[in-house]
């Protein structure tokens, strides 16, 4: 079968427990593609338990493999044309309370692929998460299971993996056919990659902090491909320093290095922008999902400001029309492990829609996430998101405050809602993952109503900006 690779042009975020404002661990990604238009569902798969090992195989390189025959519950976003587009599940959280984002399109140079070709029908992003996630029980365990996965088949993309528990933040960067180096997010840090390989010191005696594929400094030093006299910078070994890097993928993580630590001055170009950084202020979902949807937003650089048209065009922003989803996997240490997970899902451009909450404790996704159509229907979220978005955007400085407005209010709204399900779940501890698919269902029907009276307004307002207009006695 001819292999069929579609990459994900992506932004990831990673926040340590002691670095978040409550305590929790956070990982996030948009899921970003080539294509505007590429339907997605929220699924949740229950705990099974098989007589014996079944296969899975991917619909696009013909990659096939065993898994166990029993698994953990787990969440996922994948595509809805999924035999022609492959699965892509992207996101999830397992019954275990183990997250997994995967996976941000990561490229290595020319020399190590060299040495060490991607293989074309290797494990690919299109089946990592259900190959990973269901079966993991911390997010160590993750990083093991797939870096002795991609040992076995091999890698036939370059891809970055997202790990969390409660206590832990991994991220993992599979660079070439069989390497690939993992590095732990210090408790009190946080990372922002986006498309380059972004890891740099590995140290080799720090296997708390470190894991990588075995061989892999020999398959260096044998191969010459260290350019550094000392160290061991996996950025500078096996990542890209080009022209797609200054223009595509730096200013990314500059943009959210100066977010968060603006009294830093740097270059949205440079190259050596650090991997692990740290910021005197605790870091917010709102914080997170604002740089989710940020588009440079308040600089010559945003395409939607009053920059030059030069400025404006230079850099690739954060927020895109092509954001299939973007996602904040949450894991909560101040609430029992029952009902700590939450999976904030914008299904919708994430500059102008909202992030909702969702208990992964459930048995099953609300109905306008499921089945979702592969046209228009405003009836999906999907579709009803995406048409929300396109409307504020059409008449951008028009709409903003409205919109802003709206991001506001659904946000105390959402953090209302989980402050009260917790309370609530307290007494319902029997029948608990059902008690928690009915508030799920009340935040989507709830956060629908808010963004139907928005598109009420937005229609009507835009009708009054037509230039189809004529007032006689204004133009005599």
């Amino acid at each position: 079968m001819e292999s069929k690779t579609i990459e994900r042009a992506c932004t990831s975020i990673l926040v340590g427990k002691k670095a978040s404002i409550d305590g929790s661990t956070m990982i996030a990604r948009n899921d970003d593609t080539f294509l505007t238009i590429a339907p997605h569902n929220f699924l949740y798969h229950p705990a099974a338990e098989h007589e014996t090992e079944h296969r899975v195989k991917s619909y696009l390189n013909g990659f096939e493999a065993t898994v166990p025959a029993n698994n953990y519950s787990w969440t996922a976003v994948p595509n809805v044309a999924y035999k022609t587009e492959g699965y892509y599940d992207e996101s999830g959280i397992n019954g275990k309370n183990v997250a997994m984002s995967a996976t941000e399109s990561t490229y290595g140079n020319e020399r190590a692929l060299a040495y060490d070709p991607l293989v074309t029908d290797g494990l690919d992003e299109d089946c990592m998460l259900r190959m990973v996630l269901p079966f993991i029980d911390s997010a160590r365990a993750g990083v093991q299971l797939l870096g002795e996965i991609i040992a076995l088949y091999g890698s036939v993309a370059g891809n970055s993996v997202l790990f969390s528990d409660k206590n832990h933040v991994w991220y993992m960067e599979l660079v070439t056919g069989h390497h690939w180096v993992a590095q732990r997010i210090p408790d009190d840090a946080y990372a922002i990659c986006s498309n380059r390989v972004s890891i740099q010191q590995v140290d080799f005696t720090d296997t708390e902090n470190f894991m990588w594929s075995e061989g892999i400094q020999e398959f260096v030093e044998i191969n010459h491909l260290n350019p550094d006299k000392t160290g061991f910078n996996f950025r500078h070994i096996f990542g890209t320093s080009n022209l797609k890097d200054r223009h595509y993928n730096n200013p990314r993580v500059w943009y959210g290095q100066r977010y968060f630590n603006p009294e830093i001055v740097q270059d949205p170009e440079d190259h050596e922008l650090p991997f692990i950084c740290r910021t005197s202020h605790k870091i917010t979902l709102e914080d997170i999902q604002y740089l989710l949807g940020s588009h440079y937003n308040e600089t010559n650089f945003d395409p939607l400001g009053s920059g030059s048209q030069q400025d404006k065009l230079r850099y690739r922003p954060i927020g895109l029309n092509r954001t299939q989803n973007s996602h904040v996997l949450q894991l909560r240490n101040d609430v029992p492990e029952a009902y700590s997970a939450l999976m904030w899902l914008c299904i919708g451009f994430p500059t102008f829609s909202p992030y909702l909450p969702f208990y992964t404790n459930m048995t099953e996704t609300p109905a306008s996430y499921r089945d979702v159509p592969e046209t228009l229907d405003l009836n999906y979220s999907y579709w009803f998101y995406r048409t929300m978005s396109m409307l504020v955007e059409a008449h951008y400085s028009d709409f903003l405050q409205e919109n802003i407005d709206y991001l506001t209010s659904c946000r105390q709204y959402t953090h209302g809602m989980i402050a009260q399900t917790d309370k609530l779940a307290q007494d319902h501890s029997e029948d608990l993952a059902a008690f928690l698919t009915s508030r799920n269902a009340l935040l989507s029907k709830d956060i629908t109503e808010k963004t139907t009276a928005l598109m009420q307004e937005l229609i009507l307002k835009g009708i009054n900006l037509s230039k189809l207009t004529f007032d006689m006695d204004k133009n005599l």
